[in-house]
């Protein structure tokens, strides 16, 4: 079979390809099955984290909450950040924070530092107290502290296979969803204020567009408000969506007009307004496809990566606007914001359009400033260098060389950002 994930970019022909339906299953194929081991979640990575001509896992049907105690819940890898959700919900209980898609598998969002934003949140897997991974032997370890659990929690898959993980949830709650667009400049001169005022703040602006989309999230106690299904219809999908997809086609066919587009598309968003339970809130429908690649910059850099992102994307056909967002620094040996405050700048460009060019001049850019890439976007690097924007990163080599000492899930991406 050939695996293809989200985008169509990235494509692999493993020579054996298994879906195991219990611990035991997953421990003899880790052990036995032809090398390299690599596990597919969603394919919503854009990286080539999954590719491999060995084995390739799926872990959809190990997709069960384990046990719920005192808000730590205890849950099998490859349940869905949506199904994940709906389960906490019934039990009253919620993830703190979640990024703008809920579409991927829990291990899959946690191995590559998935994130959403909020200045005083860590990264999802910063919510992990433990980390249940079954090794290259097929033994199984519980890894519940330490500088194992540090490298576990963001460990791109090159420790072994995480089977479960019990992770730190927090009441259910509801959050207040403000959408409006504003001028660029006042947004970007009262950025670090904004981002600090409110419990989760980001904005889109697009190239050629001097207009910031921005959106506030914040806790509330109102009941639930929403849009009608067929306002939210038209808003989320038809307008978001279907019509976004129509200016990019159009943006793709004539790349002279994507200036004119680009302002045309930040001239038509208005504000909206609707207050919901936290999951329903946190997610977006994304059915446009695209290329992205997105970088982690200290806090204080956040106005001008932004400004150099948007300098770089000028120079080339880029249809899709720019997103920053926020996390709190956190302790994960391989996490983009260990040991600093960040701001992630994130860029796309529609699927079927080049993007190397501007994705390599955007990251040379954010590098100057810091910036480190997030492991399951576009990156040119290699481990030469990215070992020195780690400063942990010797650690996590050799936790790596202990669990995985002959490199049974190192495939060529690992290889490449790893050694």
């Amino acid at each position: 079979m050939e695996w293809v994930n989200w985008s169509g970019s990235q494509r692999a022909t493993p020579a054996h390809f298994a879906t195991p339906r219990s611990r035991h299953e997953l421990a003899e194929l880790v052990a036995t099955a032809p090398g390299p081991i690599r596990v597919a979640g969603a394919g919503h990575s854009f990286s080539a984290g999954v590719l491999t001509g060995g084995t390739l896992l799926s872990l959809d049907a190990l997709d069960r909450v384990l046990d719920v105690r005192d808000g730590l819940v205890r849950v099998e890898a490859g349940i869905r950040l949506k199904a994940l959700s709906r389960e906490l919900h019934v039990r009253g209980l919620a993830m703190p924070n979640l990024g703008d898609i809920d579409v991927q598998s829990l291990a899959g969002a946690l191995a590559t530092g998935t994130h959403g934003t909020g200045t005083a949140l860590p990264n999802l897997s910063g919510q992990v107290t433990s980390v249940e991974l079954v090794l290259a032997d097929g033994s199984e370890r519980t890894i519940g502290g330490g500088d194992e659990l540090l490298a576990a929690r963001v460990s791109l898959g090159a420790l072994g296979v995480i089977a479960a993980v019990t992770v730190r949830c927090v009441p259910a709650f509801r959050l207040r969803h403000t959408d409006k667009p504003e001028p660029l400049a006042p947004v970007l001169d009262e950025l670090q204020e904004r981002a600090e005022a409110h419990d989760h703040f980001e904005f889109w602006t697009f190239p050629h567009a001097d207009v910031a989309l921005t959106r506030t999230l914040d806790r509330t106690e109102s009941a639930p408000s929403r849009p009608g299904r067929a306002s939210a219809y038209v808003s989320d999908v038809m307008m978001d969506n279907h019509a976004f997809r129509a200016v990019n086609e159009v943006a793709k066919r004539f790349p002279g007009t994507i200036p004119r587009l680009n302002r045309l598309a930040s001239a038509v968003a208005s504000t909206r307004e609707r207050v919901d339970w936290s999951h329903r809130i946190f997610a977006s429908q994304r059915l446009v496809r695209f290329e992205e690649m997105e970088y982690s910059v200290p806090r204080e850099h956040a106005v001008p990566a932004v400004r150099a992102a948007r300098e770089a994307l000028e120079r080339h056909a880029v249809s899709f606007p720019i997103e920053l967002r926020f996390t709190a620094g956190d302790d994960a040996l391989l996490s983009a914001a260990h040991g600093r405050d960040s701001a992630f700048v994130a860029v796309h460009v529609f699927q079927g359009m080049p993007y190397e060019p501007a994705f390599r001049e955007v990251e040379a850019a954010l590098s100057e400033l810091g910036g480190r890439p997030h492991w399951g976007k576009r990156s040119f690097l290699d481990h030469t260098q990215l070992a020195p924007r780690y400063p942990r990163w010797d650690e996590f080599q050799r936790i790596r060389s202990e669990l995985d000492p002959e490199g049974r899930f190192a495939n060529a991406w690992v290889r490449g950002v790893l050694g």
